[in-house]
């Protein structure tokens, strides 16, 4: 097995811990536990919150620059609304590396 596969495989297992953890926590109030779509959108609103913050810009901003809908990006920083997998990996790259997507989006123009 290569190391990367080996990294991945580790990846996923620490990840569906945490979600098995997170499940058997309480909310403070004493409700139930967090389903896993509660804790994806948690997951989703610190993820698009933390691209946004990395680049600065306002809601407004940030969506016109990376051709996100503003309600959207409002819904998933609000965590009304989850993340699918594209959405979720476009938000992570944006988040290491802002500048380079806004030049390859500005040259694909």
């Amino acid at each position: 097995m290569t190391a990367k596969r080996s990294a991945t495989k580790k990846r996923r297992a620490d990840s569906a811990k945490l979600r098995s953890a997170a499940r058997k926590l309480k909310q403070p109030d004493g409700d139930a536990p967090l389903s896993d779509t509660d804790f994806e959108r948690g997951h989703g609103a610190m993820l698009a919150r933390r691209a946004r913050a990395v680049t600065g810009l306002s809601q407004n901003a940030f969506a016109v620059r990376f051709g996100i809908p503003v309600g959207s990006l409002r819904d998933w920083e609000q965590g009304r609304r989850t993340l699918d997998a594209a959405t979720r990996n476009y938000l992570r790259v944006i988040a290491r590396m802002p500048n380079a997507v806004m030049r390859v989006l500005r040259e694909a123009a």
